[in-house]
């Protein structure tokens, strides 16, 4: 079975034969078959040479970079070896067809913010009272289908979203003062914390993206824009709610993550070492979770799940069957 390895800036990277030694971030050295490695992501400032790159190319294994600040600053996508020149059209026509673009981010948002309430909903059945913010979600929902224009749809996503960020107060068992999401920078604690974990899902989805024939700079919701894979935006919104989301939530109510584990000096912009190893190893184990997929009928883990996102958005395009973004159903 595949895996992601990460780096750290006291890691290292070194090529033996056909395995790849790494530092891990438990400290530990191992020496890894390359067969057996999905993706890697470097998580300080590290050198490469292009003999490394090519090596690395072979085997179709995207790089994914981290700053000091814990930002994802880009990803080294191999050469593509999954090529569909129709698909590839049908995917651009579907991205210049302002009412077929629109029904895929209505879909997308449909999901996105139907997981929100499912995690509303767990813990409002759990002693948190945030049934307020269910019903204004509840009916805001409602508009998604009659909107006309993506930025209109953007805008009933982000009302929604407002109205989950304020409880989060709530379901959170630390006095965070959660008041809105700020992104550039961050200016606080957890929007901090959101920043970087939205930012590993981002990286994961580009990872599962890369192993399909979906050309990842053409996007529905998000619109294209230059250095980045605005694909990768779409489908993360699906899965940030129960990926992201709920990793945050259970870091911080068991006191796996606190002020404690931010430089306060820095307003919060830099997660220390450890709180991001930890960050890091719990989001793993998150994602090797299994359910019983419904359709397939059989063990399917988190992350499996974001490359069956993509398979369903692939059978949309070519006309196979219509896409329904993934809902939580347990």
């Amino acid at each position: 079975m595949k895996q992601s390895f990460y780096v750290y800036n006291d890691g290292e990277i070194k090529r033996k034969d056909n395995t790849l030694q790494f530092r891990t971030y438990e400290g530990e050295k191992r020496d890894i078959p390359i067969e057996r490695i999905s993706d890697i992501y470097v998580m300080s400032e590290m050198s490469f040479n292009t003999a490394f790159l090519n090596y690395i190319s072979q085997y179709g294994i995207p790089i994914h970079f981290f700053n000091y600040y814990n930002f994802y600053t880009g990803s080294y996508y191999p050469r593509e070896s999954l090529l569909a020149g129709q698909l590839l059209v049908n995917q651009v026509e579907y991205y210049q067809d302002s009412v077929k673009r629109l029904k895929i981010a209505q879909k997308i948002i449909d999901a996105a913010t139907f997981n929100i309430y499912r995690n509303l909903r767990y813990y409002n059945g759990r002693g948190k009272d945030v049934s307020k913010w269910m019903n204004e979600i509840d009916g805001l929902r409602k508009q998604i289908e009659k909107t006309n224009t993506i930025n209109e749809l953007m805008g009933i996503e982000g009302n929604i979203r407002q109205q989950y960020y304020a409880a989060w107060n709530v379901i959170v068992n630390q006095e965070i003062k959660f008041e809105k999401r700020v992104m550039h920078p961050p200016d606080n604690m957890i929007n901090s914390l959101i920043s970087y974990v939205n930012s590993l899902i981002y990286s994961k989805t580009l990872s599962e993206v890369y192993h399909t024939q979906l050309n990842p700079t053409i996007s529905y919701l998000h619109e294209p824009g230059v250095r980045r894979y605005s694909l990768c935006l779409d489908i993360s919104e699906v899965f940030k709610p129960l990926i992201g989301d709920r990793l945050i939530f259970s870091l911080l109510n068991r006191q796996q993550i606190t002020e404690e584990s931010f430089t306060q000096e820095l307003n919060f912009l830099h997660l220390k070492k450890e709180a991001s190893k930890l960050i890091v190893r719990e989001l793993e184990n998150s994602l090797k979770k299994t359910i019983k997929h419904k359709e397939l009928g059989r063990q399917v883990s988190y992350q499996y799940l974001i490359r069956l996102e993509l398979y369903k958005l692939i059978k949309h395009i070519i006309g196979e069957k219509e896409y329904e973004g993934f809902k939580i159903w347990w």
